[in-house]
């Protein structure tokens, strides 16, 4: 509720600040369009001083960014928790994965703990995911800019290098403040409801018992991770768009269109940083499990000579080509949907 109400202030400010900008301009070609624009739809707008009007801007684009990057991680995260979870579980175990025996597990689940135990770990996934998606896509946007100023692409697509290196940065910059709380979840994903009672005892739990590092530990595989996922993430999807634009001549794809790029771009980046996914999982519950993980290339050759290479390091990687694309597809798409109907609000005047 609060980062609407604080959505709702930037927006009338910065329909304000629109108002001003389209009178104080309209001796130029952009200002007279703003100005058309405002007098056709019947506003009537108070004019705050000039100097203000880029700050609001800048405010109301992190603030939707912010917001539309929250509901697009929490919409996908809950659509796949439960392969989500079944994933992890045989990530940290030595089980043999199959897509029969992850059947087995979903069915077994729901008939011993019930049908919302496929959700259990997903209130801590929230409490990540949604400040994760948040700054992920906030960050993002300002990367983009900021790469964009600095090789002067104003206005325009990024080039491919800088568009690589705008994800990259997104993902980096969202783990590192959310990396606990991812670390939580994967806790709560592989324990019975006994062991932790609720999220805040997880966090209690481990820093008396296992000291308070443990809340980091994985954290280098996955800022190594986290690269090439996030930077191929955002690079495939953009470029598809981009792709997509130039071949129909539509600047915006249909709503199945974004889901088709969001999981071409799923697709490729849980491919090419899967091995290091399990790492993580495996250091990040090896507190609960009974192993004991140090490093990330100890655990890789620990993990390769008890289970092998492709069952070992890509234990579960089938059920991530259903889960990965479906999942970024529901993020990129509900975010792209929420920036534009945001907009169309601001414009309608519905935050007046």
């Amino acid at each position: 509720m609060f980062v609407f109400g604080l959505l709702k202030k930037v927006l009338i400010y910065s329909n304000s600040t629109y108002g001003r900008k389209a009178t104080t301009a309209s001796g130029m070609g952009n200002g007279v369009q703003e100005h058309q624009q405002a007098l056709t739809q019947g506003e009537v707008l108070p004019s705050p001083p000039a100097s203000q009007s880029e700050g609001y801007r800048q405010g109301l684009s992190v603030v939707n960014s912010l917001a539309s990057g929250a509901l697009a991680g929490a919409v996908a995260k809950t659509a796949v928790a439960p392969l989500d979870r079944t994933k992890i579980m045989f990530q940290v175990s030595s089980n043999r994965f199959s897509a029969k025996e992850a059947y087995k597990f979903i069915y077994r689940t729901y008939q011993t703990q019930g049908f919302f135990s496929l959700w259990r770990g997903n209130s801590a996934t929230m409490v990540r995911v949604v400040p994760y998606a948040a700054i992920q896509f906030c960050a993002h946007e300002q990367y983009k800019g900021i790469l964009g100023s600095y090789y002067g692409f104003q206005g325009k697509s990024l080039t491919p290098i800088p568009r690589l290196v705008a994800g990259s940065l997104a993902g980096m910059t969202a783990s590192m403040i959310t990396y606990p709380l991812d670390l939580v979840r994967a806790r709560m994903a592989v324990t019975p409801k006994e062991m932790y009672g609720n999220i805040s005892d997880v966090f209690v739990r481990i820093w008396r018992e296992e000291g308070p590092k443990t809340l980091y530990r994985g954290f280098t595989p996955t800022i190594l991770g986290v690269v090439p996922y996030a930077g191929l993430s955002f690079f495939t999807y953009e470029t598809l768009k981009k792709l997509h634009a130039e071949k129909s001549g539509r600047t915006k794809p249909h709503t199945y269109e974004r889901l088709a790029f969001g999981a071409c771009a799923g697709l490729i980046a849980q491919s090419a940083s899967y091995p290091l996914d399990v790492v993580r999982r495996r250091m990040q519950t090896a507190g609960v499990t009974g192993h004991s993980y140090s490093t990330i290339l100890g655990t890789m050759h620990q993990i390769v000579t008890e289970e092998g290479l492709v069952r070992g390091l890509y234990k579960g990687l089938s059920m991530n080509w259903v889960k990965g694309p479906l999942a970024v597809g529901i993020s990129f798409t509900t975010f792209d949907l929420t920036q534009i109907l945001l907009r169309k609000l601001q414009r309608r005047g519905y935050f007046r």
